[in-house]
């Protein structure tokens, strides 16, 4: 049992068996979710370099190629399965760029039970305050995200991961619970402590209080 709707069942016998029509569809529900992955997990020195629809190109491939394989013993819902596809090309293109660099002492955060590139307390607090569109905002966000960074350090490491699954990459209670190899429970229970945290981080910042 995978938890995918019975629609995505019947669209994925369909492709078993050549329906390119079907797979398409299939890929077409899911494409804008893994993009927000890839934007979110991408290293930063990357972007603007490597076009995240390239990617997901990439992914569809291999997706595409491993299907039979999937579908013969499916041990998770199918879009956590191009999830962990599109995890792995990530961390090939790091590999591939960044070499070494990608143990830069600043990458805190891994995700648990993936294959994906860490997240950095950088690339979380880039998301939680948006972008400035005045200069005299410049100076006041600069100093906010080397506070909230900090903050976010001081945070248990599968805390941070739980907010950037459930608020960056918008996955479900269940499938982050499936993704940190945990119960949806104790999922729950580890996002509201971590959202009760952030408020509380943000609420100190220059600027006044954000909600995540």
């Amino acid at each position: 049992m995978t938890g995918d709707s019975s629609e995505t069942n019947r669209l994925l016998e369909r492709a078993a068996e050549g329906d390119q029509e079907s797979w398409g569809a299939l890929l077409t529900r899911h494409r804008e979710r893994l993009r927000r992955l890839v934007a979110f997990r991408m290293d930063q020195r990357l972007q603007g370099r490597i076009d995240p629809s390239d990617v997901i190109q990439e992914v569809c491939l291999e997706a595409a190629a491993a299907l039979a394989e999937y579908l013969r013993q499916p041990a998770m819902p199918f879009f956590l399965w191009l999830r962990g596809i599109t995890g792995n090309k990530l961390l090939e293109l790091h590999r591939h760029h960044l070499g070494t660099q990608m143990r830069d002492a600043r990458r805190e955060v891994s995700l648990y039970r993936g294959a994906s590139p860490e997240t950095t307390s950088a690339a979380l607090a880039a998301q939680l305050l948006g972008h400035a569109t005045r200069p005299s905002e410049a100076a006041i966000r600069a100093e906010a995200k080397v506070r909230l960074q900090e903050a976010l350090n001081g945070m248990d490491s599968l805390d941070r991961e739980v907010l950037a699954l459930r608020h960056f990459e918008q996955l479900s209670p269940a499938e982050t619970a499936q993704v940190l190899g945990i119960s949806k429970k104790a999922g729950g229970m580890r996002y509201l402590r971590a959202l009760k945290r952030l408020k509380e981080i943000l609420t100190n910042l220059p600027g006044g209080p954000r909600e995540p």
